[in-house]
């Protein structure tokens, strides 16, 4: 069964640096940084968040002449580290590692404290990359029709660890739920290194990873891969397919970029985009990021701005038909 969901046309600009006035003094970033810049996560450190941020922060701070610090403040999905972001100065000193779980918070949290779309001005995408499905040996499924069967045989007895109640992984099983209309039973944990620890130990029975957390399992044969999620199958794993190859429409990528609050400076903006840009034009940064398993996005701030209001739109609609809450 394939779920279809109409995605609305974006006819509007993000608001920020890129789409809505500002009265910034001509030449005010021409100075800028001439202090310490923090990147604010929203995950702990460890994962491929904040080694995105590390990555992008060492670039910046050898090529700027300043120190780009990486400030860890996990919870509540991400919807606290952007929460400190939108209410910080528009000074160009604190910025946000944006990801998809911010868009997946813009409709999950019924009544936030601020408008992610209105108050982060979008500067530049990072990295964008697929997660994978894997399952625990255990289950006899070596392929999506063989577990799609498999599933459909055993309804709600199949066991999905989850990294988390809006999470990359939660939202990849909704998605696949909604496609298939197969009865899985999601087991949210408090992060993705715990739910892989289970699933290592066959307490669970399938998850959908980070492809760099997965690798080292899937390579000593402790975890079986499926598929990736992207429509392009990942370098890291060029022989396991798609999901949609078997699944057509079935996209999930997990994806980064950087974002300021509104009203900064479009000076400061435009210097910070040229300086990204620039740093994941750097055959070393390249080579990182396929290690990741991932894919370079960089562009305009208006092309990062297309990405949120996308993916918001995207998961805003799963998260109404899955009627998902925050716990």
């Amino acid at each position: 069964m394939r779920f279809l969901y109409k995605r609305r046309n974006v006819i509007a600009m993000l608001g920020g640096a890129a789409a809505s006035p500002i009265a910034a003094r001509v030449g005010w970033g021409q100075g800028y940084p001439s202090r310490t810049v923090r990147i604010i996560v929203g995950f702990p450190p460890g994962g491929a968040a904040d080694i995105t941020a590390r990555l992008i922060s060492v670039w910046l701070s050898n090529h700027l002449g300043q120190s780009f610090v990486v400030e860890n403040r996990p919870g509540a999905g991400t919807h606290i580290a952007a929460e400190a972001v939108a209410k910080s100065p528009a000074d160009g000193y604190t910025l946000l590692l944006v990801s998809m779980a911010n868009a997946v918070n813009a409709t999950l949290y019924e009544r936030p404290d601020f408008d992610f779309i209105r108050d982060i001005a979008p500067v530049a995408g990072l990295i964008r990359g697929p997660l994978v499905m894997v399952l625990n040996p255990s289950v006899s499924a070596s392929t999506i029709p063989e577990f799609i069967a498999y599933a459909a045989e055993n309804p709600n007895k199949i066991n999905v660890a989850s990294a988390g109640n809006g999470t990359p992984s939660h939202l990849a099983v909704e998605l696949f739920r909604m496609f298939t209309a197969l009865d899985l039973f999601v087991v949210q944990y408090r992060g993705g290194a715990p739910a892989l620890t289970d699933l290592i130990a066959g307490q669970m029975q399938v998850m959908f990873d980070n492809v760099p957390t997965s690798l080292e399992y899937i390579k000593s044969s402790r975890i079986r891969p499926l598929a990736v999620t992207s429509t392009a199958r990942s370098e890291s794993l060029p022989d396991v397919p798609t999901v949609s190859e078997f699944v057509p429409g079935y996209e999930v990528s997990s994806w980064f970029g950087i974002g300021v609050p509104r009203n900064t400076s479009a000076e400061v903006v435009v210097k910070l985009n040229a300086a990204i840009n620039s740093a994941l034009a750097d055959p070393n940064i390249q080579a990182r990021v396929v290690a990741l398993g991932s894919s370079v996005i960089a562009g305009s701030p208006p092309a990062f701005g297309n990405v949120i209001v996308e993916e918001t739109a995207k998961w805003g609609a799963v998260i109404r038909a899955a009627n998902l809450k925050v716990e």
